[in-house]
């Protein structure tokens, strides 16, 4: 054999080896560091500790721009900001028909695969069908209401003066109740006059402004909508992806607490969240029914009130019936009365029978906790913080807890807040104590 033939030879072999060794993914070999690269990696750490202090303090100095630059990016953003949020509120429609339709398409004799494909589809559509039915009544409803109430009040209020003639004894509480009504309704009438028209040469300058802005909106909602359907139908390979990427980059027992508590928060947000807007519904509905039975202006536009403020755990039913309160008693002092005492009867109903039963314990947080979370979520982030603010600080509480029982599971201490009172203790060698009791049962100490 010459050197050609040898030659050929080798090079046939290095092709072959080529197409079956180099077609394959290379196996990583877990290997220790060299001392070159322990070096190294110390100085990339200490490196990445100076970078970061350094680009946090520049932050700081930057917050308006960054917060300005954030605004921007969400502004861009924002139809899938609102396509996700639809999508969460039509998922549970869709579930409940993948999780009937498709097994029955099966039965049927269809494909797996396909019966999968088409329930999403029936379910995507019946979900959009009863969205735009729940949006178009309830504008067909609103919006003529809306124009009738705020006719009849420009025909009410310059009626105002009529109150200044009402008749009261001659006690110094009635002749007292008489100067304030004539005073107060100096003022509004002066406010009317002054005050009011000045502001309304000031709205009418930036009507046009704000119109384009409502269209703007009105189009983020509709591109929010087409977004929404391919994120529902796309929404497991979502989680694949998300899944696989949570365990790539955190180690095993770190990416099943971060999986654990993303299920706990859609448990917690979704059953905050659809259980508030069924409650919501009903009682606006029954507010609906009542003051038609009490023959009480307004009653549509004051339902629409109550019940989108309803949303607002707390405060909500008060925020809601101030405003209308007062747009009663223009027409009939009487009447809004009536509506007060309704409005009380009606939230003690939602608090103690109705939301109790639709939102059972939801959240895991008491009254106190409620309040603290809408005043801070109100104060930073106003309605929309409001609502929200309630079970995002119910995750926050969770894992708070979470952390709490497990310093003290492996402290071999109890759990429980109830062993926690005035005479119990913990003695100097950690063991729980109460007098005239033994020791509280624990979970074994972690090693």
């Amino acid at each position: 054999m010459d050197n050609k033939e040898l030659y050929e030879k080798i090079s046939k072999g290095e092709k072959k080896e080529e197409n079956t060794y180099y077609g394959e993914r290379p196996v990583f070999r877990k290997k220790g560091p060299s001392k070159l690269r322990q070096q190294f990696g110390r100085g990339m750490t200490a490196f990445l500790v100076v970078a970061a202090s350094i680009l946090f303090y520049f932050a700081l100095l930057r917050v308006t721009e960054l917060s300005y630059g954030a605004g921007e990016v969400f502004g861009v953003l924002k139809p899938v900001v609102y396509g996700c949020v639809i999508a969460y509120l039509m998922n549970p429609i869709v579930d409940k028909v993948d999780r009937y339709f498709a097994p029955f398409l099966e039965r049927r004799g269809m494909a797996k695969s396909k019966a999968q494909s088409l329930s999403r589809c029936a379910g995507i559509f019946l979900s959009l069908i009863l969205l735009f039915v729940l949006v178009g009544t309830l504008l067909n409803l609103l919006i003529p209401e809306l124009y009738n109430s705020i006719r009849n009040m420009a025909l009410t209020l310059p009626n105002l003066n009529k109150l200044n003639e009402a008749q009261l004894d001659d006690s110094t509480a009635g002749a007292l109740i008489q100067t304030a009504i004539e005073e107060g309704t100096d003022m509004f009438m002066t406010w009317m006059k002054t005050d009011l028209l000045d502001k309304t040469n000031e709205v009418m300058t930036n009507l046009t402004e704000g119109v384009l802005n409502v269209l703007s909106e009105i189009l983020n909602i509709l591109i929010g909508l087409i977004v929404s359907v391919y994120i529902l139908f796309s929404k497991e390979l979502f989680a694949r992806q998300s899944k696989k990427a949570v365990y790539a980059v955190f180690s095993a027992e770190h990416a099943n607490m971060i999986l654990h508590l993303m299920t706990k928060s859609n448990e917690i947000f979704g059953g905050f969240i659809i259980g508030k807007i069924i409650d919501s519904a009903i009682i606006g509905v029954l507010c609906f029914i009542g003051l038609s039975i009490l023959n009480m202006p307004y009653v549509m536009l004051i339902s629409v009130i109550v019940g989108v403020t309803n949303v607002i755990p707390f405060f909500g039913p008060y925020i809601g019936a101030i405003p209308s309160a007062v747009l009663i008693l223009l027409v009939d002092p009487m009447k809004g009365i009536y509506f007060l005492i309704f409005i009380l009867l009606l939230q003690q109903f939602d608090g103690n029978i109705l939301g109790p039963k639709i939102l059972g314990n939801s959240t895991g947080l008491s009254a106190f906790w409620v309040i603290v979370a809408i005043l801070l979520g109100g104060g930073l982030f106003g309605f929309v913080g409001m609502v929200m603010g309630v079970p995002t600080f119910a995750v926050i509480y969770y894992i708070v807890e979470m952390f709490l029982d497990h310093r003290l599971e492996k402290k071999r201490l109890p759990t429980d807040s109830d062993y926690y009172d005035l005479s119990s203790y913990v003695d100097s060698e950690g063991n729980y104590r109460r007098p005239g009791e033994g020791a509280a049962p624990a979970e074994e100490k972690e090693d």
